[in-house]
C-alpha cells in the first residue's frame, strides 16, 4: 500500500451513506505525487509524498527536490 514518505499518510476506508442510509464501502486515497527529492544521506531517491507535505515541505525548505 502506497504511503506518504513524510508524514505516513495512506489510504482511508469508510462507509458511503445514500439517502436511505445504506451503507457501501468506500475508500479515500490521499494526494500522492512520485517526486525525486534529496533524503538525509545526500542520495537522490524516488518515493511517493502526498501534495500537502510537498507544497509545506519545499516551502520551508524541509525538503529538497532533486
Amino acid at each position: 500500500m502506497k504511503a506518504c514518505y513524510v508524514t505516513g499518510v495512506k489510504s482511508m476506508k469508510g462507509n458511503s451513506r445514500s439517502h436511505s442510509l445504506h451503507a457501501t464501502n468506500k475508500t479515500w486515497k490521499a494526494n500522492l505525487q512520485k517526486v525525486t527529492i534529496i533524503n538525509e544521506k545526500g542520495e537522490q531517491v524516488r518515493v511517493y509524498v502526498s501534495a500537502r507535505a510537498l507544497k509545506r515541505g519545499v516551502k520551508r525548505g524541509t525538503i529538497k527536490r532533486a
